[in-house]
């Protein structure tokens, strides 16, 4: 990437010999001649370093440091000045200049002076669109959805993530429990902290204990060494506990005494350690009903259910279900390189009417398989799996013959892609009975 950089100062002659001096070295160079035209340059170009006059026609250059870095944070900014004092030298690295210099004393020093503020400059840019990055994959705006149950999920999520309140998502397999977690996590206090997640039910008792609270050297066979458990890498951040329903209730104990105390003991150790996590737990089941059954400790689950929010499965919110085909086609069109940026209305239909029993996660597996499957540019409803068609609503009952019969020649149908002379070979019946079977069940 090439360096730009920008000299405001309005002493023109000094200006141009300075910006050939530091083209002469491949840098990209603007001039500006007044705080406010340099502002201007800063905001149209991508600017890495600032190398401004402190006394301005307009502006102090000590000034125009705080106004930069407001603007554009990554910017480093070098102030020269006639007749530098240590005042103004002081209160410009204060405000943020990266270094501070008298003209003509300093000649020998402005470009290894440029050549570092510049690397400095391109790092920290390449944390800021990282960070940005991460906001945006983060935010509560990345989460898709217009509907009224989905809206009401995140207006709960925006509300109590700005608190340290323990929260419990509540939902069916694939409706979207960890992008919420993340997205409470990294629009709350904590957002500079480790989010740490774990799946409970990828666990027996003896692991999942030894995962969330660490293990010493020798506590079990196998355990060679020391070993920092998740409630300690979580330390000051979130810990995310999916599927806690499926935690033993005998481990269920300690998890309760962690979230009242804040205090945990390795297994095989005897020395109390303490934490600090926000905990965010998730579960498809039914607690109430597991605590009834008594696999469930009651008192945990209103530790865990301080802050409930219950989310939609992707059959009650069917016109959420375009905008998620639309942005995994993207998705999986972008990372495979291909010009796939339409699906056909039968396609859209079939999927609006489905039932989708893994949700979200579901429908991101079809349209990744259709995009893979597809030819040309637009998504057809014969990419579809072969039993998809089997859910389609029909007045008749699921298990009537003629249901059967029809879904099985709509299948052959798009599977050929409308050739019906190739269906009905497949069907093993004359093309006039296929004519008439198309006209009995509306296929067309």
């Amino acid at each position: 990437m090439q360096n730009n950089i920008l000299i405001i100062d309005d002493e023109k002659k000094l200006c141009a010999l300075l910006a050939r001096i530091i083209g002469l070295e491949g840098y990209r160079v603007w001039q500006a001649h007044t705080g406010r035209e340099g502002l201007k340059i800063l905001t149209n170009e991508d600017i890495h370093v600032v190398i401004s006059d402190v006394k301005l026609p307009d502006i102090s250059g000590v000034d125009l440091v705080r106004l930069i870095k407001e603007k554009k944070p990554f910017v480093e900014i070098i102030n020269l000045t006639a007749f530098g004092t240590i005042q103004d030298g002081v209160a410009a690295i204060k405000n943020g200049a990266f270094d501070y210099i008298t003209k003509g004393d300093d000649n020998d020093r402005i470009l290894p002076l440029i050549a570092r503020a510049s690397d400095k400059a391109l790092l920290q840019l390449k944390l800021f669109k990282l960070e940005n990055k991460i906001h945006r994959q983060f935010s509560f705006d990345a989460i898709i959805g217009n509907t009224k149950p989905i809206k009401q999920a995140v207006e709960l999520a925006k509300k109590v993530s700005g608190t340290d309140t323990t929260v419990l998502l509540l939902g069916e397999t694939g409706t979207g429990k960890e992008v919420f977690a993340q997205a409470i996590h990294h629009n709350g206090p904590r957002k500079n902290q480790s989010f740490v997640a774990v799946n409970c039910s990828s666990f027996g008792k003896e692991l999942l204990e030894s995962e969330l609270f660490g293990h010493t050297a020798g506590a079990f066979t196998g355990a060679m060494k020391d070993k920092k458990g998740l409630f300690e890498e979580a330390n000051g951040g979130t810990l995310f506990l999916d599927e806690i329903g499926e935690m033993n209730i005998e481990l269920q104990a300690n998890l309760l005494r962690v979230i009242e105390t804040g205090e945990f003991i390795k297994v095989g150790d005897t020395k109390t350690l303490k934490t600090d996590v926000r905990i965010i737990a998730a579960t498809n089941k039914n607690l109430q009903e597991s605590i009834e059954k008594g696999f469930f400790r009651e008192d945990l689950f209103y530790r865990l259910s301080v802050f409930q929010i219950a989310l939609p499965s992707l059959n009650e919110r069917k016109d959420d279900i375009r905008l998620f085909a639309l942005h995994y086609l993207k998705e999986f069109a972008d990372k495979t390189n291909r010009k796939i940026d339409r699906m056909e209305p039968e396609f859209i239909r079939l999927l609006e009417n489905h039932a989708w029993r893994g949700n979200v996660r579901e429908l991101k597996n079809v349209i990744e398989r259709a995009v893979i499957l597809c030819e040309g540019d637009t998504l057809q409803a014969n990419l579809l799996p072969l039993d998809f068609f089997l859910d389609q609503e029909s007045p008749r009952s699921p298990f009537s013959l003629a249901t059967i019969e029809k879904n099985h020649i709509q299948k052959v149908l798009h599977y050929t892609k409308g050739n019906k002379t190739e269906a009905a070979r497949l069907l093993d019946i004359g093309l006039t009975t296929l004519y008439r079977k198309i006209e009995e069940y509306h296929l067309e």
